[in-house]
């Protein structure tokens, strides 16, 4: 099936801040649009080996999910300074199916201090496979949440603005060609 939206939770942490950020953009974006929810803590994926890796269920399963949307918003946590690994895996296992499509990020931190740290992740993603990227990132540290819930309310709405700017470069960018 294919979807104009794909929201990707890659956190692996049950008590995720960044799955908190991917549920409030899913639940915008299903208000008027075709959207799916993956959590990659229904995925199990191996680390990618540049060989073996590719034959896993889990792997063919998520390459053909991406293949087959327009626009993918993943939301990750940073770790040192970086998207987790599990992110980064996931691309690297993925590839190709990345091809051509609009990407968003919402990141979720411990600090203020990481708020770049998508950019190589971006700029791999453009140069790569073409992906345009959404200029508009969410970043959450955390002192936007409290316990199991976004206590910030400009987090809440960023969030919205990062929906609505994936509407308007749906529409901008027209039909777009299913990887």
């Amino acid at each position: 099936m294919t979807y104009d939206y794909l929201v990707i939770s890659t956190s692996l942490n049950a008590d995720s801040k960044s799955r908190l950020m991917a549920k409030v953009v899913f639940d915008e974006l299903a208000k008027r649009e075709r959207v799916k929810f993956i959590d990659l803590m229904d995925y199990p994926l191996p680390v990618c080996d540049g060989n073996a890796c590719y034959a896993d269920s889990n792997v063919k399963e998520l390459t053909e999910l991406i293949s087959n949307a327009r626009c993918v918003l993943m939301a990750a946590p940073v770790y040192n300074f970086y998207l987790s690994a599990a992110a980064k895996n996931l691309i690297e296992l993925t590839g190709r199916a990345w091809t051509d499509k609009l990407v968003g990020f919402l990141c979720a931190a411990g600090g203020k201090s990481s708020y770049m740290s998508v950019m190589n992740v971006a700029n791999s993603l453009m140069l790569d496979f073409r992906c345009l990227i959404i200029p508009r990132f969410v970043y959450a540290d955390g002192a936007s949440f409290q316990a199991d819930r976004i206590s910030d309310t400009d987090l809440q709405r960023r969030i919205v603005e990062l929906a609505d700017a994936a509407r308007r470069l749906i529409v901008a960018t027209g039909p777009m060609a299913v990887s």
